[in-house]
């Protein structure tokens, strides 16, 4: 295979934001070219002015980055013809009757993995208490708790009951959380927390499968998945069956958990899995007498923010109160207005995963192109 072909089957991993079908069989994808580690790649937009211009573009640097000798992407943009437009409806339409929907999840409502390379770094911490910041500012937010060995979102929560299905579908277990509420589906609903679960492969697919495509998402506004470590069987099958997930990457401050972390980016880009951010958990304890100490470190977080070219969202300081606020079942994140957590929530619904709404420049254009073709 030329290096073209390998940058063409990458970018074919590549979804429109809106339609959720990839680029290349839209016909977004002109002329590719890789020469001296440049990739040059032509993309053709609805109109000049789409909104999600910076999602397709982050995007498709993101596929390229994932062949190794690339050194520098270069995306040029084009403005589609009025038969080009005729075609991506066509194609559009096409590609929507051959993927039946497999899950509940409404298709607005944005995906966010919460990983991690390695464990201990407070990513289900992380987890439930952007998920409660999100829920207090009114939406309605999912909770998957894909750890299916280490579950504890259950108990972070303070949630506790027995999974009931109705019309086929396990519903989740909900709670209120200040104007919204968080609903869960969890390992730890199910099973004996007591008990190491001996499961492996295709078992361990097969539950994470079923938690999203045989469960009951409607009407959520966000969906949070909490994975285990690393980038294994889970990790790849939420890849598969969720296409349009973004991942937000914990680490702590120390340099050894920031490479450990960069291989979890690696994975997500060569699974064309939008990274969204870096949060930094444990940065730092600040003692009473109002002393810094950098307990883990410092700039692990920073740095790998810059190496992987991904915003750091968040810098989340060494506190008693969260670890203590989750062995009660009550994140700190449902007593704090203007905290860490209510931050974050803010920059992910306004700037990494804002539901796609009013910025949807291909599917207006697509009801208008329906109209003027199809007859009265």
């Amino acid at each position: 295979m030329s290096d073209v072909e390998e940058l063409r089957e990458r970018l074919a991993l590549v979804r429109d934001p809106e339609l959720g079908a990839p680029i290349t069989e839209l016909g977004m994808v002109g002329d590719v070219t890789l020469r001296d580690g440049v990739a040059t790649i032509a993309v053709a937009l609805t109109t000049a002015g789409c909104p999600l211009r910076h999602q397709i573009e982050r995007d498709v640097r993101e596929a390229a980055r994932g062949i190794d000798g690339v050194r520098r992407v270069d995306v040029r943009y084009a403005v589609m013809s009025p038969d080009q437009r005729a075609t991506l409806l066509r194609r559009a339409r096409s590609l929507a009757q051959d993927r039946a929907p497999s899950t509940t999840i409404p298709s607005g409502a944005p995906v966010i993995m919460i990983g991690s390379g390695k464990g201990g770094v407070g990513k289900s911490s992380v987890a439930a208490n952007l998920a409660v910041a999100l829920a207090r500012t009114g939406r309605t937010v999912g909770v998957l708790d894909a750890d299916v060995w280490g579950f504890s979102l259950s108990r972070l929560l303070g949630i506790s009951g027995d999974i009931a299905v109705r019309d086929a579908k396990m519903q989740p277990l909900v709670a209120p959380a200040g104007a919204g509420e968080v609903r869960l589906l969890s390992m730890g609903l199910l099973a004996d927390e007591e008990r190491a679960l001996l499961w492996r492969g295709l078992m361990v697919q097969k539950a994470v499968a079923q938690f999203i495509e045989d469960a009951d998402w409607s009407g959520i506004d966000y969906l949070i998945i909490d994975t285990p470590p690393g980038t294994g069987d889970i990790a790849m099958t939420l890849a598969r069956i969720l296409p349009r997930m973004g991942l937000l990457l914990v680490t702590t401050p120390h340099h050894a958990a920031q490479r450990v972390a960069a291989r979890s980016a690696d994975f997500a880009r060569k699974s064309s899995i939008r990274v969204l951010g870096v949060i930094e958990n444990m940065s730092a304890l600040t003692c009473h007498c109002g002393e810094r100490h950098a307990l883990f470190g410092e700039g692990g977080g920073r740095l790998l923010a810059d190496e992987i070219g991904v915003p750091l969202v968040a810098s989340i300081p060494l506190r008693p109160d969260i670890s203590e606020g989750g062995d009660q079942g009550r994140p700190v994140a449902f007593d704090e207005d203007d905290g860490v957590f209510a931050t974050l929530a803010r920059r992910v619904i306004d700037d990494l995963a804002p539901p796609p709404g009013a910025a949807g420049c291909t599917a207006r254009l697509l009801d208008a192109l329906a109209r003027a073709v199809e007859p009265a």
